[in-house]
């Protein structure tokens, strides 16, 4: 398979216009007066467009003119707008938390060498122009830009692969274990195999694998999709290169008092300081740290409209620094923020206020499988509740206890169909007739589910007990970011479940406390959704590779720790681990989906994840200046939220 020629390409190699010197053809003035940038700058001689803000750098003598900051005229990717070619200048006002929020601009500003397309059907080439991959999928050559640059101007090659890859991804330099997509798995034995990745030029690297891994890109977009760094940076500061002794006195110059978080901060989370170069559309100008952290455009960035202006459009994003969640929706509907995703809870609010904050809702549609719902820890401390958790008539009583039509009507507007926890008949995997499952209301069923289990009603039939006459009580805890109300869907669970005697409490933890009491198995149960596009891209909520979901708690520690720490995992969570070995060393396609069913059907005989309405959309709200902002299409972490709509062609219409 061989993508380095593409239709847009060819398409660009029509459009420029003698970048090799010599013969170089000045495009009219005619040519251009309908263009939306053509008052602000001339098309030069080699068909590309810049932003006024760099054509006045480059006209001082302080920047490269622009078709010597770009890559040779066949490796500029052409990037496709929505609705319109888009106009330069303006900034987005966005919201955030400050540096602890860093994933929220992390994605907007991330530049993969794969990406998902649009539908999420497989990737397609971004940082990378091209691959070719061999018969049994052992072997991926990977072709980079020729001529791309750092925001610092330095040329990126190959060699900034490499360096990644020896000095920073093996010896896990920013925190990181070495990601599950550069391991092979051998089919017979199940021995994990790590790849060899080596320098074919200057711009072609290759990646081989002991074993077939026929979803090496997919899985390389999800797991490392920034698979290079910049070398001429990190020579200057890695401790493996520099000395240990050198390398902290210069984490202590950047306030950082050890190695461990100077190197996670500067290499995992590297989009947030001016020091360090990237590809990205936007770069940081200023300290994340102040109340107002600005990202400028990067001139060196490597892609273009299909009418040669170098994009981003906008020339900052503006990053006010803003207190929680509540603060985020009063500004947006005071009209002061560009582009927000706020969840469906919010849709009464924004709707009424539309006019009046001069914006439009747009709606996105995520892989979670369900809006409402309940996760039981199986790996639980408490002895008589693991085995109560993991006793599936359990849960199935707790699923019956819930009257999900009113559910529906209270929580969200009778739009989250009454249904099971499964995966949306819009995504692979589906299961005809799994979203019917353990539906109905039905108190007497609950009760009757629960007398088989052996909990018994105490002396004044109020609450049930374990048999012995122990106290049974289910603690429900609620992830909060800088709110202290008890959410509404809290509360309904402890009414519906206390009709059944299943005392409850709700217990409220703000979002590194519950991160703490995840990791330390701290957690019985939670109301936190399932999100998954493909069990095969990003099993990590389903199958317990790792501590990540409250369901399976620390078996994950278990299978993480290599067997010396957590919960080994019996029955069918064995299992689940088994079939994701068998699907991590399938040889075809056809066995990745075979096994990614196998996994799915696990949980749907099982329901570890209880739910009671359906999906709802991410409500998308836009400031109506703000234009190519795509609807309808996937909000998932794995496409990278903002990140999927291409916010580089982003724009502020002018009148």
């Amino acid at each position: 398979m061989n993508w380095k020629a593409t239709i847009g390409v060819l398409l660009f190699a029509l459009l420029l216009v003698g970048c090799s010197g010599g013969n170089e053809e000045v495009s009219s003035e005619k040519d251009n007066e309908d263009s939306p940038n053509s008052d602000n700058v001339d098309l030069n001689q080699t068909g590309l467009t810049e932003a006024p803000m760099l054509a006045e750098l480059v006209e001082n003598g302080e920047l490269e003119p622009v078709h010597e900051r770009m890559p040779i005229a066949e490796d500029i990717m052409i990037e496709d707008v929505y609705e319109e070619i888009g106009q330069y200048g303006g900034e987005w006002i966005y919201p955030w938390a400050g540096p602890d929020d860093k994933w929220g601009i992390g994605k907007i500003t991330e530049e993969a060498l794969f990406r998902f397309q649009e539908d999420g059907d497989g990737i397609e080439p971004n940082v990378a122009k091209g691959y070719d991959v061999n018969e049994d999928a052992t072997e991926y050559t990977i072709y980079l830009r020729e001529g791309m640059r750092w925001s610092d101007g330095e040329p990126f090659t190959a060699d900034d692969v490499i360096f990644y890859w020896e000095h920073m991804l093996i010896p896990e330099t920013f925190g990181k274990a070495l990601y599950d997509c550069y391991y092979s798995v051998n089919p017979e034995t199940g021995e994990r195999v790590r790849a060899e990745v080596t320098k074919v030029d200057d711009y072609t690297v290759k990646v081989t694998h002991a074993y077939p891994s026929v979803l090496f890109l997919e899985r390389l977009a999800i797991d490392n999709k920034w698979f290079f760094a910049p070398a001429h940076f990190y020579e200057e500061i890695l401790p493996g290169i520099i000395g240990e002794e050198e390398a902290l006195e210069i984490a202590k110059e950047w306030g950082y008092n050890d190695l461990d978080s100077f190197g996670e901060w500067t290499g995992y989370y590297f989009w947030l300081f001016p020091e360090r170069p990237t590809l990205r559309p936007w770069v940081a100008s200023n300290d994340p740290y102040s109340d107002r952290f600005i990202m400028e455009r990067n001139p060196y960035y490597f892609k273009t409209d299909s009418e040669g202006n170098q994009l981003p459009y906008l020339d900052a994003i503006v990053l006010d620094h803003m207190q929680d969640e509540s603060h985020y929706l009063l500004e947006t509907l005071a009209g002061n923020i560009n582009l927000r995703i706020f969840g469906f809870n919010d849709f009464t609010v924004l709707k009424e206020n539309e006019e009046r904050g001069d914006y439009r809702i747009l709606q996105w549609y995520g892989p979670s499988w369900s809006s409402t719902g309940l996760q039981l820890n199986q790996t639980v401390e408490d002895p008589q509740l693991r085995e109560l958790f993991q006793d599936k008539r359990f849960r199935e009583a707790l699923s019956v206890a819930v009257d999900r039509h009113e559910l529906s009507e209270i929580l969200t507007l009778g739009l989250g169909e009454p249904q099971q926890a499964s995966v949306p008949d819009t995504l692979p995997n589906y299961q005809e007739g799994w979203k019917d499952q353990w539906v109905e209301y039905d108190v007497d069923r609950a009760n009757e589910l629960l007398d088989e289990i052996g909990l018994v009603w105490d002396d004044k039939e109020e609450f049930r007990t374990f048999a012995d006459g122990s106290d049974l009580r289910l603690e429900i805890y609620q992830e909060t970011r800088g709110e202290t109300q008890v959410g509404t869907l809290q509360e309904l669970l402890k009414m519906y479940y206390e009709e059944i005697g299943i005392k409850t409490d709700i217990v409220i933890a703000d979002q590194g406390r519950f991160f703490d009491l995840k990791y330390d198995n701290k957690i019985p149960a939670t109301t936190q959704d399932v999100s998954v596009v493909k069990v095969a891209y990003r099993p990590d909520e389903l199958v317990p590779l790792r501590v990540i979901t409250p369901w399976f708690g620390h078996y994950g520690l278990y299978n993480s720790s290599g067997g010396e720490e957590g919960v080994k995992p019996e029955g069918d969570v064995a299992k689940l681990l088994e079939y994701w070995g068998n699907l991590t060393s399938s040889t075809t396609t056809e066995d990745v989906d075979y096994w990614s069913d196998e996994i799915i059907k696990l949980h749907q005989e099982n329901q570890w994840v209880i739910g009671y309405t359906g999906p709802t959309p991410s409500l998308v709200v836009v400031s109506n200046d703000m234009r190519n902002i795509p609807d309808g299409i996937v909000d998932s972490d794995e496409f990278r939220g903002f990140g999927h709509a291409k916010p580089a062609q982003f724009f502020i219409k002018q009148d």
